[in-house]
């Protein structure tokens, strides 16, 4: 009997090779289960609170839940899988999110359904670095910005597809299956990458950031001291604002010791020898403005499609499929023209679109307001989603080109994993605050009206969110032109762009 010799996980991978395909293959899948655990739930909403008679808090937490864990630790998977081997990890990762993925459309309670949710965030959390750092330590480095594009261009299309694929499982088979829809995916992902994803690990530099690498083992440090209190902090504010509406001490008290928690993951990495967020990053000012900007407007944008999709259904009466297929104009907007946007951004530097941008999707988000009980699609509804997406064409892409030339280039998957973590808490936390702020009660989502009324609330609050964002970009970046960060070089192993961005800087880079 004879044996076929095992691969050479010390060559780089080309694309023509039939290793080099299965291994895209693998990475695609596992970030495409990820993007759909993030854009296929909001639809399946009311049907989830009418089954389990619940309130808009266990809705909140269907979605947080999944957000929490998966901001807080995503920088943390970039690291074990560094650590401990790419493949290795995102493997474990793939394994994980299947399970919870089981768990989630299995769960009896709402008790069993959030904790389901929040494993897999953690799964996610573990498989989601892991993808793009495969593709960058593995491929030949004259295939790695095609096979970077292809990865993020099939991730935006199942993205995309998440609300509508989402809709049409609610509409159909029910909701519990647009959680178990992962689970095949993710299975099928693990004996390919077992077979054809080379193992590789993160080397050490001098000045502590990792870069990828496919040698022997190396010893590399990761902050678990900084991805607990992170954590912590992100969970303990996200439940005072979710729960505040029924006022009393816990609330407070899980404010208060948020906030501790929050000063204490500071401080750790202020002091740690090999920090998770190595503060020093922020020394500069650019860097430190795209964040905020990120911040301002993902927790806008956020928000505006957690009350969108519901909006649409309790209020307008679409079904779940309706609702998904009415916002799929925004999204390809993204998909077909976010790519030149970015490029314009290279022109013409990052104010102007980061400042325009936030400002036309908030006059989208303010057209919304026309959508209430018997709204037209073509008259009201689709005019504002063109709006929106316009608006995130002209931001989206620049935000983060911008992003990456504010740093050198040995830190530039270290920037970009901070700032795609902070665009998750962000709008992690608008879910949880927005519907406090409008004062919507617990059973909102059961009246049109009160919903209607909320909803009318909400969304001058999040095109404020944009119109701050905008006014930081204005006032703090320079207006030079942004030079791009081509990703054939070598950085950090957990290099992610905030959710619906990857495809395009990917793109611009690969030019």
């Amino acid at each position: 009997m004879t044996h076929s010799p095992a691969p050479d996980d010390s060559a780089p991978l080309r694309l023509a090779s039939a290793r080099g395909r299965w291994t895209l293959l693998a990475t695609v899948l596992g970030s495409g289960v990820v993007l759909l655990g993030s854009t296929v739930t909001n639809v399946a909403l009311p049907r989830i609170g009418d089954d389990f008679d619940a309130d808009l808090a266990v809705l909140q937490w269907t979605v947080n839940a999944y957000m929490l864990t998966l901001a807080g630790l995503i920088l943390l998977g970039g690291s074990l899988g560094d650590r401990f081997g790419r493949r290795r990890i995102f493997v474990l990762g793939l394994v994980w999110f299947a399970v919870a993925s089981l768990l989630c459309g299995l769960a009896p309670d709402t008790t069993t359904l959030i904790a389901a949710r929040a494993l897999q965030g953690v799964g996610g959390a573990l498989l989601t670095p892991g993808s793009l750092a495969i593709i960058e330590a593995s491929f030949h480095r004259d295939d790695r910005p095609r096979a970077i594009g292809l990865w993020s261009g099939f991730g935006g299309v199942g993205a995309a597809l998440g609300p509508f694929l989402g809709g049409w499982l609610v509409d159909g088979p029910g909701w519990r299956w647009t959680f178990l829809l992962s689970i095949v995916p993710a299975l099928l992902c693990v004996p390919v990458a077992l077979h054809h994803v080379p193992e590789s690990v993160g080397t050490p530099r001098t000045d502590g950031v990792l870069t990828a690498g496919t040698g022997g083992r190396q010893r590399v440090g990761f902050d678990i001291p900084g991805a607990v209190l992170g954590a912590l902090a992100l969970a303990l504010i996200t439940y005072a604002l979710t729960e505040a509406r029924d006022g009393g001490p816990v609330a407070v008290g899980a404010s208060v010791a948020g906030v501790a928690a929050g000063a204490a993951f500071l401080r750790v990495e202020r002091r740690s020898g090999d920090p998770m967020m190595p503060l020093s990053v922020f020394s500069s000012r650019q860097f430190t403005a795209v964040n905020l900007i990120t911040l301002c407007v993902y927790a806008g944008t956020g928000g505006f499609f957690f009350l969108t999709a519901l909006q649409l259904q309790i209020v307008v009466g679409y079904s779940a499929l309706g609702a998904g297929a009415a916002m799929l104009p925004n999204t390809a907007l993204m998909l077909l023209f976010s790519s030149r946007s970015g490029m314009l951004a290279r022109r013409l530097g990052p104010r102007m679109p980061l400042t325009v941008g936030p400002l036309v999707c908030a006059a989208g988000m303010l057209m919304m307001l026309r959508v209430g009980p018997g709204a037209s699609y073509l008259h009201d509804i689709l005019p504002a989603l063109l709006v929106m997406g316009a608006g995130m064409v002209v931001m989206v892409a620049p935000l983060t080109v911008t992003l990456l030339s504010s740093v050198d280039s040995a830190n530039a998957g270290l920037a970009s994993g901070i700032n795609n973590a902070a665009a998750r808490a962000a709008g992690l936390v608008s879910v949880a605050a927005l519907p406090l702020l409008v004062g919507m009660g617990p059973d909102a989502y059961r009246s049109d009206a009160a919903f209607d009324t909320s909803f009318s609330r909400a969304m001058p609050l999040c095109a404020g969110l944009l119109a701050v964002g905008a006014s930081v970009a204005f006032g703090t970046l320079r207006q030079t032109a942004a030079a791009s960060r081509a990703l054939h070089g070598r950085t950090h192993g957990w290099l992610m762009e905030p959710p619906l961005v990857s495809r395009f800087i990917h793109h611009q880079t690969a030019e």
